[in-house]
């Protein structure tokens, strides 16, 4: 096996399938990539048992072949490898592989291509393309729900479904933790109609999340009952799904919250943010005290003291007193692109239900807190 690619190409496609590779393996073939050489092109592959992701590049190929090298190591040494460099590497034999740039020359050890392991996709009988910006809306409104509690692992990721709106097909993507919960939609491109409800692991919307970004084009999404494949281009990443049940959201989502606040989003965050300084920061817990034109914030700590800050506001509903946790309230404040923040509430113990003003398409539920 023996090719020459430019050191940023390289460094690109290492960049996307080292990330993959956990640093402490107990199986060895699982700390390496492996590289395969046919024709003009070049794949690289990792995985670790649970999601594998797979670039294909051109290459100046001049024997094919193939061989698995130490993905972190080899891509620290193509990371420090000086800008617009060419990198040659060369695998005479099947246990080391030399790379080869300017002055610069290292041997690798290297383990065979059979013990490499290959996820078996299965049939994923359901496909649809998504546009990157309705996949990154769809991600990026929900992930910062998602429960790191790993007893419940069923909420260690986002729940992609259907569901229907007016009669309209809906794609949608929740994330809870149990104590905040987001559910965005869109109208389901053709295709999506059907598909059973899947619940993406958080190591697996990271990854896809992160190649988003270099990618203006539609992404195919296939998937069945327990893998899923996002294909972006010459990325291809495939991953196995969170076998479990999703709770069912729909009933924690009130429906009689009578009083509605709507505030400047940005200004709130800030003098959010700004009261919370005071709290203790085991709760982080923040007061919303509403009298009809205003809202007052305050936060109180045996240690630190006390902290206020009144703002102006629509609200003409009755005198209310509700707690919330200030990180969790700036998070999803921060999802907010519109100017205004529309609360809906009911009263201290009752979940709240935030939206943006301006785009009804992502709902959030909070749970208060007593203060």
């Amino acid at each position: 096996m023996k090719f020459t690619l430019a050191r940023d190409a390289l460094l690109k496609s290492l960049s996307h399938v080292q990330s993959v590779v956990e640093r402490r393996n107990t199986i060895p073939i699982l700390a390496n990539v492996l590289i395969r050489v046919t024709g003009q092109e070049v794949s690289f592959a990792a995985t670790d048992m649970e999601i594998e992701i797979v670039e294909a590049v051109e290459a100046q190929v001049a024997k094919t072949g193939a061989i698995t090298a130490p993905a972190h190591t080899l891509y620290e040494i193509v990371r420090k490898l000086p800008d617009g460099a060419d990198v040659e590497l060369h695998a005479a034999s099947a246990n080391q592989l030399t790379l080869s740039s300017g002055r610069s020359h290292f041997k690798l050890g290297c383990l065979p291509v059979e013990d490499f392991p290959k996820m078996p996709e299965g049939d994923l009988k359901h496909g649809f393309s998504l546009s990157a910006g309705d996949l990154r809306t769809l991600i990026d409104r929900s992930r910062f729900a998602i429960s790191t509690e790993e007893t419940r692992y069923y909420l260690n990721g986002i729940y992609f479904h259907t569901a229907k709106l007016k009669n309209v097909d809906m794609l949608r993507a929740v994330a809870t933790d149990g104590h905040r919960l987001a559910r965005v939609e869109m109208p389901a491109p053709e295709g999506a109609k059907g598909i059973p409800g899947v619940i993406l692991p958080r190591k697996t919307v990271g990854e896809v999340r992160k190649l988003i970004d270099e990618n203006n084009g539609d992404i195919d999404i296939s998937l069945s009952e327990s893998k899923v494949r996002f294909s972006f281009g010459g990325v291809v990443i495939t991953s196995k799904l969170i076998d479990g049940t999703f709770p069912d959201y729909e009933r924690v989502i009130p429906s009689g919250n009578d009083k509605t606040l709507e505030v400047d989003a940005r200004v709130f965050a800030a003098a959010v943010d700004r009261v919370a300084t005071i709290s203790s920061e085991k709760s982080r817990a923040v007061k919303i005290s509403l009298t009809p034109g205003h809202v007052t914030l305050s936060a109180n700590s045996p240690e630190a003291g006390s902290a206020t800050e009144e703002l102006e506001a629509k609200y003409d509903g009755a005198l209310l007193d509700v707690g919330f946790n200030a990180r969790y309230l700036m998070d999803i404040l921060q999802q907010v692109e519109g100017e205004g923040a529309r609360f809906s509430l009911a009263d201290a113990t009752a979940p709240a239900i935030i939206q943006d003003v301006s785009d009804t398409s992502a709902l959030y539920v909070l749970m208060p807190m007593r203060v």
